[in-house]
């Protein structure tokens, strides 16, 4: 017979018995399905990550000096110990960091983090618990912030310690309603702030707002939660090219300005969005290693089930086996005919099981914001694990059909 004979008779055999195959197939079709959707989802969460947060977080051809880095979790707990002792970055680095940098577009200083939160009040409304940030006039340049109202923080603003703020999409709409925000007074922590400013809307990622804030000059946010909060040193390049070199520039003039010997290691981090988005995959690592084991396990059980319904279909047809062999059929033809459904049974469990994840895939891209991604190869792998499975579990029932004598094998029914 040719292999696509072998094949249609597989399968025609596996609709002799749905009910059967049904409950063969579930334990493939379940772990196969959670291999793609999860594979789906964590694709879809780390896509998610770089195109939303991490240039929300930090913003495109943008890199920071900051005291620590991004990626905390990815230290021991001595290295975390020793990051504490570095030393904060302040306004000296900040001018350093400038002036190595000349043909930067633009360089903010902000602090705040951890970030307060305080209470804005405005007449008899109150918003609790809204982030506040300390930022210096080039900021806001920095995150390509732009303004549906009012004006930017200036420079004249931060010199002179003037009480002023410019407030989120959010702030606006939940303290003012419709009405116009700008000179209106609210106050944040007790102090009072004339409003200049209202940023225009840069949406929500993953339920989180980032127009929940407020942000005010430096020195004021200073005057009420001291200096002690971390500052970070914001640097927008023209292009992605010129990230690369500015931070090696930005490198070496952290190091002169703090007076660090050749052999002194960094007291200081700088790093883009990149250095977030490799943490978040550290993370997902972990999940990709939990999959594979809960998958093999799924795919173990149903292996074990398609040679047991394997092994009770020999039984059931060794009449028909040794009828076979009587009319010529070799005991390599019957191998092959038995192995050929179970790989037909586990690739039909793969490919339901495909279907399955895709299916889960859609459904949490449609219901959340996470933009899930079947990959290739997550799909030819499960299909792969099916075909594999069906040999691998196939061959003894296959050998033992193919080892039947053909006149015993007649009279079993008879």
């Amino acid at each position: 017979m040719l292999p696509i004979d072998i094949f249609r008779l597989a399968f025609g055999q596996l609709r002799v018995n749905l009910l059967r195959t049904a409950f063969t197939l579930l334990g493939i079709v379940v772990s196969v399905g959670f291999l793609v959707a999860v594979v789906a989802i964590i694709q879809g969460m780390n896509a998610y990550v770089k195109e939303n947060i991490a240039e929300a977080m930090i913003g495109m051809n943008t890199f920071q000096v900051r005291r620590l880095p991004l990626s905390l979790g990815l230290f021991t707990d001595d290295e975390f110990r020793l990051l504490q002792k570095r030393p904060r970055v302040d306004e000296r680095d900040a001018a350093a960091v400038a002036a190595a940098l000349p043909d930067a577009q633009a360089i903010g200083f902000s602090t705040g983090w951890p970030t307060p939160r305080a209470d804005v009040v405005w007449r008899n409304r109150t918003l609790g618990s809204v982030l506040v940030f300390g930022v210096s006039e080039g900021y806001q340049a920095v995150q390509d912030y732009r303004f549906v109202a009012g004006r930017p923080l200036s420079e004249l603003d931060v010199r002179e310690r003037r009480p002023v703020v410019a407030i989120g999409a959010d702030v606006a709409k939940d303290l003012f309603d419709e009405g116009t925000a700008i000179d209106q007074e609210v106050r944040i922590a007790g102090r009072r702030f004339t409003v200049v400013g209202v940023v225009a809307p840069k949406g929500r990622v993953l339920g989180q707002s980032f127009d929940a804030f407020v942000m005010i000059p430096i020195p004021a946010f200073e005057s009420i939660w001291g200096r002690r909060q971390q500052t970070v040193v914001s640097v927008k390049m023209r292009t992605a090219e010129e990230v690369a070199p500015a931070m090696a520039r930005a490198q070496e003039a952290m190091r002169v300005s703090r007076h660090l010997r050749p052999a002194d290691r960094d007291d200081f981090d700088i790093g883009t969005g990149e250095a977030f988005i490799a943490f978040w995959k550290q993370l997902t690592r972990v999940l990709f290693a939990v999959v594979p084991a809960v998958v093999a396990i799924g795919i173990l059980v149903g292996g074990i089930v398609i040679m047991n319904i394997m092994l009770m279909a020999v039984t059931e047809r060794t009449h028909e086996i040794g009828l076979r062999k009587a009319v010529g059929a070799t005991s390599a033809d019957v191998r092959r005919q038995f192995l050929a459904e179970a790989v037909a049974l586990a690739l039909a469990g793969g490919v339901l099981g495909v279907a399955a994840g895709w299916a889960l895939a859609f459904v949490v891209s449609s219901a959340s914001p996470l933009p899930a991604r079947v990959t290739p190869w997550s799909v030819a792998l499960s299909l792969v694990l099916g075909a594999g499975i069906g040999v691998l579990f196939g061959v003894y029932p296959a050998s033992r059909a193919a080892r039947l004598d053909p006149i015993t094998a007649m009279r079993a029914e008879t």
